[in-house]
């Protein structure tokens, strides 16, 4: 067997790696050594790199040895992990990972389409999974295995994952932008903190950040970050990170959670284009709406397919910058959208809720069933006077109540680009893809609860989790457009290719079973030709 040697150039510093073969020389009576440069040794990896000849050379030879031949025959499942297959070539998905995980990017592949088919199901069940299907890497991933997988995949190579997504697609749509939190029953990671837990579970948590492609309806870019912080506060973070990525003029879509003057400023100062929703108690929203709180109403001003009456106003925003190093501020005007949605439904069921939140306070101090949480409602809308003879007595603060119902029916969008209100009312309402893509990720691919006890185990399981939902984005949207949800769930549409075989034989090619008019109509509705071999 040839042995590895190294030897380090005195001039230059470089490290190579010979092959080094012992041999008998019959004349001089002793052994002798071969030996043969294979590359330079990275001084940080220590892996090595080919020559020039020597790559050009294994080039050569896989080319003439061609396609990997089959050494055992085997019956597997192919349908639906072929489908995973035309996918990460449509998007990218498989390119990309293989530039930045050349090594392991097949086990990712795997693990990634495991999640996706086995819905729910614990990665402790893919060796099962894996020997009866047809997939990217071929061999059975331990759980041990699989554990030091995601402990090896490296955050500089995440983040070049990805540049190279975000080159696809990041400059062309608005990105809508969210949090979500996730339970932790687990005491060794730093960033599990009580905080508001989105699911009203008593548990500490992380909170996962989400950006996701309004039009290709793909997730682009995730984070993670402690239980405790307030989503207002993240922004700032992702500002950096979107600079550190190399996209500085990126859209995106906010909800209200997300609004204070200094994101807004933020925004303005990365010339990022913008849509946020915004609190209708803020001076600028009220001042202006109050303008035109009765002319809005008209019908010219009435939308029959959002059934709901939507106006815009120019306005200025007042931007402020500050400089620390220089010691002043920078203050200027800035364009911006004031766009303004009145309701009639939602206005009814804003008040029916409000009358009833009324009952119940009025029927709890009736009572004198008191709870401290309610103190304040109390005090704004009711007067309670109690007397020996009469009793205790309830009286409704009229004026605070009509106060309170007058902005019912309304909500206010912001944008420094958007002009049209049906448009940004448009593209705001997509954003509820972020929180079916949450639910995708909490529910199908197993993110309810975390299951591991180390950061680098997290942040590969996390990374793993994000390609399957990349996938499963893209299934979704293809059903969705072509109107299957109708007559199926995600899961029969799945299962239903998944049920299609492919037989291997040594020294022949690939064959694959039976497959039904259904099914090839499935596979063109979600955008890929299926094997020649199955037409």
């Amino acid at each position: 067997m040839p042995a590895i040697v190294y030897q380090t150039n005195k001039k230059t510093g470089v490290t190579y790696a010979y092959e080094s073969v012992s041999r008998w020389d019959k004349l001089k009576r002793q052994s002798r050594a071969i030996r043969k440069c294979i590359g330079r040794v990275d001084p940080e990896t220590k892996e090595i790199t080919p020559t020039r000849k020597r790559a050009e050379s294994a080039v050569k030879e896989k080319a003439k040895r061609g396609p990997v031949p089959i050494t055992r025959i085997s019956r597997s499942f192919y349908g639906a992990t072929y489908l995973f297959d035309q996918i990460g070539t449509d998007t990218g998905v498989t390119e990309d990972l293989k530039a930045c995980f050349p090594e392991g990017y097949r086990q990712i592949l795997s693990l990634a389409y495991y999640l996706i088919l086995e819905d729910r199901n614990p990665l402790s069940r893919f060796p099962r999974w894996a020997s009866i299907h047809r997939h990217p890497y071929g061999e059975v991933i331990s759980s041990q295995r699989s554990s030091e997988l995601f402990a090896s995949i490296p955050e500089g190579a995440r983040q070049r994952f990805f540049q190279l997504q975000g080159k696809r697609r990041v400059e062309r749509e608005y990105l809508a932008y969210d949090i979500t939190s996730i339970s932790s029953y687990s005491k060794s990671l730093r960033q599990v903190r009580y905080g508001y837990n989105k699911g009203h579970e008593p548990l500490e948590q992380i909170d996962l950040a989400l950006l996701f492609g309004q039009q290709s309806r793909l997730p682009f870019y995730y984070r993670k970050l402690a239980g405790n912080i307030p989503d207002v506060k993240t922004l700032r973070k992702l500002l950096a990170d979107m600079n550190t990525l190399g996209y500085e003029k990126i859209k995106v879509v906010l909800d209200r959670g997300f609004f204070s003057a200094a994101n807004v400023n933020d925004m303005y100062r990365h010339h990022m284009k913008f849509l946020i929703a915004a609190r209708l108690s803020l001076k600028i929203v009220q001042t202006n709406l109050d303008t035109v709180r009765e002319k809005m109403r008209n019908w010219t001003y009435y939308h029959q397919g959002y059934q709901l009456y939507a106006f815009t106003l120019p306005i200025t925003w007042d931007y402020v910058q500050e400089h620390p190093y220089r010691g002043d501020t920078l203050r200027a005007d800035r364009r911006m959208y004031l766009h303004l949605y009145y309701s009639p439904d939602r206005a009814l069921e804003d008040e029916k809720a409000f009358n009833s939140r009324l009952v119940n306070l009025q029927r709890e101090l009736e009572s004198g069933e008191r709870h401290p949480e309610h103190e304040k409602q109390y005090a704004r809308y009711f007067e309670v006077k109690s007397t020996p003879v009469r009793g205790t007595k309830v009286f409704a603060k009229e004026d605070a109540i009509a106060e309170a119902k007058h902005t019912y029916g309304y909500f206010a969008l912001m944008s420094n680009e958007i002009k049209c209100p049906v448009e940004a009312l448009s593209i705001y309402r997509n954003k509820d893809l972020v929180e079916k893509a949450f639910e995708n990720l909490k529910d199908r691919l197993n993110l309810r609860r975390l299951a591991v006890s180390s950061e680098q185990s997290l942040d590969g399981k996390l990374f793993v989790q994000f390609i399957a939902l990349i996938y499963l984005s893209h299934i979704t949207k293809k059903i969705q457009e072509n109107n299957l949800f109708k007559d199926y769930t995600l899961q029969e549409v799945l299962d239903d290719l998944d049920m299609i075989e492919c037989f291997e034989v040594p020294g022949q090619r690939l064959q694959v079973g039976e497959i039904t008019k259904h099914q090839m109509d499935l596979f063109t509705k979600l955008g890929v030709n299926p094997p020649a071999s199955l037409q």
